[in-house]
């Protein structure tokens, strides 16, 4: 699915489906219409391993945690939700960790040989090839834990230091989380400080056996290192027809964003994926720290990050029955106010709710029912532009609350904003469902008394604040999103609380709205957040030390009004247009000396720290270029500093006057 979290059917939705499809395969006017006039699709992109490792240089990094850009894609996996109680052998038990823990670069290489072996065998999975993953992150607690200090200099009101400090269960209300979603009732995440998760341990394998084998030993491990296993949480992708769907019926996991440097660009377009048509590639820093940016904003964390990425992991039950009773029942309102044709099926508004059919086609290029996707290829992405209205893909479906992509309007009546706004708002997502498919013939009635299932939402971000938690707050759970309708669009139906929708559909006079009520068939049953740190800041973490001096990376741009806070020293720009470092009181420990001149700071690639005018002119320099991998840090001890290895190549602040 296209949001921030995602959802899935039953079995018998799937069957039902798909029949619905195939009467349907002649009667889908728009997407017949599209293909008679559109360009041929561009081929499959070929086998990551063949693009140049310059082009895409973060397929071969091996600093990085792979499931963050590259993705375990296993069949079956197991979170174990970890508690240390002696920082000296919690250090140890993570060195040993350490090989194990899979890279980016590892991760990529593995997937392509896995899609060119499916490829050529038809689309069959490769039995000769097999894999299994370890990942591993932490929460603010753990890191705390193993460094002895708290892992910020600094919590800044409104920052993503913050609310990883603060997590998701005292941010609970906020997000959504209340009633049978609050943190109360959660089975991890939600606990006192004596239970609270120090690390999380992501184990996937293609082997069932494999993965059992590796659970065991690593629980076994536990006891030497005096660990606690606080929660277990067993995953797999569902068997048969629901394969690659989740509980709910729907294909999980489509649309995901590209990433610049990870993923081929189109090169007719430049900023979409290769074979993706639509799919726009976003800046790798709005996912791994260190990276650049979106508009070349500052990350403001400390060193430790570089190279990590935030990640969110939430429990999600489904109601399978409730919600297709539910489907049935606001298809019976649509059908008496006129508002639905009279032999639409319950996965006809379904559909609608979601924004693509069961087997991942969009509602918006075949409103009638579903149409497989061509052989070698998979669902396409969506376009919102011509459709302000919501009348082919609905203002509050799924994928569309969770993603507007170029259908983002400022006002009603306006042009939709150029799609890169969002591009700050994405998140690279990685669910996997629980428990056993739904099967009405062992569960009748309506409700959760069958077996627990649902889906285990993991999703990785550069900034908890700016990401997730927009998504949820600003946009899925926001019923005047996109405002200013009246009457208001609704929250999302799929994800978000409770509330009335507005189901709007052409007519003759133009246009109806028609209001639909929602209840809420999906309930939180944990979170947590954590951060999913890169390879070298483990072994500084497995030593016991952590850099927490706030770290400026390479093609970072200060503007005014930009503070980056690392606790007894503050580096900002004014609105002055001076670069200034401040102590805790907001005295000046440096100056630039740019006031009236300065429009914005830059650090650049090739390691030098200037001041520029509004022509971009140099008014002030460090002087320090030509240090290509040169790092700029703002030091908790009172001073700015660039440096080369470990070479001063300049500092300022502490009497130092630069």
């Amino acid at each position: 699915m296209d949001a921030a979290q995602s959802t899935a059917p039953a079995r018998r939705t799937v069957i039902r489906a798909g029949a619905v499809a195939a009467a349907a395969l002649t009667v889908c006017p728009r997407t017949a219409a599209a293909a008679a006039t559109a360009p041929p699709v561009a081929a499959a992109a070929p086998p990551p391993a063949a693009a140049g490792a310059a082009d895409l240089p973060l397929r071969s990094d091996r600093g990085s945690q792979g499931d963050i850009l590259a993705g375990s894609r296993k069949d079956h996996a197991c979170l174990l939700f970890l508690r240390f109680r002696e920082p000296v052998l919690a250090r140890r038990w993570l060195r040993r960790l350490l090989p194990e823990i899979s890279t980016t670069e590892e991760m990529a290489r593995f997937n392509a040989a896995f899609s060119a072996a499916r490829v050529k065998a038809g689309g069959t999975d490769p039995a000769s090839l097999s894999a299994q993953w370890t990942g591993l992150s932490l929460t603010h607690a753990g890191l705390a834990f193993l460094a002895g200090r708290d892992p910020f200099p600094a919590l800044p009101a409104g920052s993503t230091a913050e609310a990883f400090a603060q997590g998701p269960a005292e941010r609970a209300e906020a997000l959504g989380d209340t009633g049978d979603s609050s943190p109360d009732s959660w089975l991890f995440g939600g606990e006192g400080p004596h239970r609270a998760v120090h690390a999380i341990l992501n184990l996937a394998a293609d082997d069932p056996r494999k993965l059992a084998q590796a659970v065991d030993r690593h629980q076994q491990a536990l006891g030497p290192a005096q660990g606690v296993l606080v929660f277990r949480q067993d995953a797999g992708t569902l068997a048969g027809a629901l394969r690659g769907h989740e509980h709910f019926g729907f294909t999980d996991g489509i649309s995901q964003p590209g990433v610049r440097g990870f993923h081929a660009p189109d090169p007719a377009t430049g900023n979409t994926v290769l074979g993706k048509p639509g799919a726009r590639l976003v800046p790798a820093g709005e996912f791994i720290v260190g990276q650049e940016k979106a508009g070349n904003r500052p990350a403001g964390l400390p060193a430790w990050a570089t190279g990590g990425s935030f990640q969110v992991v939430r429990r999600l039950a489904q109601d399978v029955p409730g919600w297709w009773a539910q489907a049935r029942e606001r298809l019976a309102d649509l059908k008496r106010a006129g508002a639905a044709p009279a032999d639409a099926t319950d996965t006809w508004l379904a559909a609608r709710l979601v924004g693509r059919w069961p087997g991942g086609t969009p509602v918006a290029g075949c409103p009638l029912a579903e149409q497989p996707c061509p052989a070698g290829t998979g669902p396409t992405a969506v376009s919102y532009r011509d459709d302000p209205q919501g009348w082919h893909t609905p203002l509050f479906a799924h994928i569309r609350k969770g993603n507007p992509r170029d259908g983002l309007v400022p006002a009603l009546g306006r042009p939709p904003l150029d799609p890169a706004v969002t591009d700050g708002h994405r998140i690279i997502r990685r669910g996997i469902p629980y428990g056993p498919a739904y099967d009405p013939a062992q569960e009748s009635g309506r409700g959760t008394n069958g077996a627990s299932r649902g889906l285990v939402f993991i999703g990785y971000q550069a900034d908890l604040v700016q990401q997730f938690e927009f998504v949820a707050k600003q946009w899925i759970n926001e019923p005047d999103f996109p405002a200013g309708r009246n009457p208001r669009t609704g929250a999302d139906p799929v994800l978000g609380p409770g509330s009335p929708v507005t189901f709007e559909s052409e007519s003759g006079s133009g246009g109806r709205a028609t209001t639909l009520r929602f209840g809420r068939f999906i309930r939180t049953e944990g979170a947590l957040y954590a951060f999913t740190p890169s390879i070298p800041a483990l072994r500084e973490l497995a030593e016991g030390r952590l850099d927490v001096s706030v770290e400026v990376h390479a093609g970072t741009v200060l503007r005014a009004g930009d503070v980056l806070d690392a606790g007894d020293a503050r580096l900002t720009l004014g609105a002055d247009g001076d670069l200034v470092l401040l102590d805790p009181s907001g005295a000046h420990r440096w100056s630039a000396g740019t006031a009236g001149k300065g429009s914005e700071a830059a650090f650049s690639r090739d390691g030098e720290l200037t001041v520029r005018d509004a022509d971009g002119k140099a008014v002030w320099s460090s002087g320090t270029t030509g240090h290509p991998g040169a790092r700029l840090l703002v030091r908790p001890g009172g001073d700015v500093v660039i440096l080369d290895g470990d070479r001063v190549l300049w500092r300022a602040g502490e009497g130092h006057a630069g």
